[in-house]
């Protein structure tokens, strides 16, 4: 059973940073491309970026580009997205889920876990 938790949520101030973290069980990890998404209040799902599953290539969303740098640990299957320069607009439950396609191709599987709330708010 694929299970990912992710951590690493909470309340910033505009311009601040986060590092969220996302946990994988229940597959090979190693093997996957995985992607971040986000789902902002009353909004739907978002491609993030993503990254190919021996962590040397990734894509970013234009608009967290130069600001969101993704990575991953392959050796504790875990997977994260560190965020700098946040804005109020980046607010949003963020999740990590299985790329559907190659890294870049903004694809991905249904996030099976319950996200992280990441909130910019002065």
């Amino acid at each position: 059973q694929v299970q990912l938790v992710e951590s690493g949520g909470g309340l910033v101030q505009p311009g601040g940073s986060l590092r969220l973290s996302c946990a994988a069980s229940g597959f090979t990890f190693s093997s996957y491309d995985m992607s971040w998404v986000r789902q902002a209040p009353g909004k739907a799902l978002e491609w993030v970026s993503g990254i190919n599953s021996g962590g040397g290539l990734t894509s970013t969303a234009v608009s967290v580009k130069g600001r969101f740098t993704t990575s991953r640990d392959n050796a504790k299957n875990t997977l994260y997205l560190q965020m700098n320069s946040l804005k109020p607009e980046d607010t949003a439950v963020y999740y990590c889920a299985k790329s559907r396609g190659e890294y870049y191709s903004r694809t991905y599987y249904p996030p099976p876990g319950q996200g992280t709330q990441v909130t910019v708010s002065s």
